[in-house]
C-alpha cells in the first residue's frame, strides 16, 4: 500500500477526523502504507511516527515543535528525588514489553491510550523481537505498576507512551531510562508532543528543523554494545 500525501485544499471527505486533521498544519504529513518493521524504522529515522484511531487510514505525524529530553538535562524535582530515594519500586528492562504496551492501550480519563489498536500491538511486538523496542517497568509486590515502551535507533529513544497505576510509578521509570540511557550513551529522547508532566521533568520543544539534524548526526552512531542487553 502506498503512502497519500496529504493536500490541506483537497480534504478526504471519508474520514472526518482526518479531515479535520487537514485543517491543522501542525505534523500531519500522509496517511496510507503499513506498520512493516522497515517503513516503521525508515520513518523514526525521519523523525516521522505513526499515531491514528481504530478505523482510519494510518496517519503519519511529524510535530513542529518537537518535545524532546537530552539525557544530561533531566530535572528531578526534591519531591520525586525523595520519591526515588524509597526505592518503592523494582525496575527492569523488557521483562513484560507486550503488558505494558497492552497497559498504554487501556482507555483513560484523558483519553490517552485509546490509539494503540491491535495493529500497533503487533507491529510494535514485532519490533520488540526484533531488539528495536523496548520498554521500561515499575514493579511493586510482583505487580507491573508503570512503565513505558519506545524504539531505540543509534544514540536516540523515540518514546511512545508510558502509563502508571500508583503515583510516581511514571515519573521513576523515565528517570531510571533517562539515567541509564546516559550511561549508555544516547543523546537525545523523542517525546513527539508537548506535555506538562514532560516539561517538569526537563523536556524542551525544539524546531523540527533542529530535531530532523540531530535524527540525521545520532541516529547512525552506536551506543555502548551494553545498550539494552539481558
Amino acid at each position: 500500500m502506498q503512502l497519500t500525501q496529504l493536500d490541506p485544499t483537497k480534504p478526504d471527505q471519508r474520514f472526518p477526523e482526518l479531515r479535520k486533521a487537514l485543517t491543522d498544519p501542525n505534523g500531519l504529513l500522509a496517511f496510507g502504507g503499513c506498520l512493516s518493521a522497515t517503513r516503521l524504522i525508515n520513518a523514526y529515522r525521519q523523525g516521522i511516527f505513526p499515531w491514528y484511531n481504530p478505523g482510519e487510514p494510518i496517519l503519519w505525524w511529524s510535530p513542529d515543535p518537537r518535545l524532546v529530553v537530552y539525557p544530561d538535562r533531566i530535572n528531578i524535582s526534591r519531591s520525586l528525588n525523595k520519591t526515588l530515594r524509597k526505592q518503592l519500586f523494582e525496575i527492569r528492562l523488557d521483562s513484560a514489553f507486550l503488558d505494558v504496551m497492552q497497559a498504554c492501550a487501556e482507555p483513560r480519563t484523558d483519553g490517552a491510550g485509546t490509539w494503540i489498536s491491535a495493529d500497533m500491538l503487533s507491529a510494535y511486538q514485532t519490533l520488540h523481537q526484533q531488539g528495536v523496542a523496548h520498554s521500561v517497568e515499575a514493579w511493586q509486590n510482583g505487580e507491573l505498576v508503570g512503565g513505558l515502551y519506545g524504539v531505540a535507533i543509534g544514540k536516540v529513544f523515540f518514546g511512545e507512551s508510558m502509563f502508571h497505576r500508583r503515583t510516581d510509578a511514571s515519573k521513576v521509570v523515565f528517570v531510571n531510562l533517562v539515567q541509564q540511557l546516559k550511561t549508555w550513551g544516547y543523546k537525545l529522547i523523542d517525546c513527539q508532543v508537548t506535555s506538562e508532566h514532560l516539561l517538569s521533568l526537563g523536556a524542551e520543544e525544539i524546531s523540527r528543523s533542529a530535531f530532523r539534524n540531530l535524527l540525521d548526526k545520532f541516529c547512525y552512531q552506536s551506543p555502548n554494545p551494553e545498550a539494552w542487553q539481558p
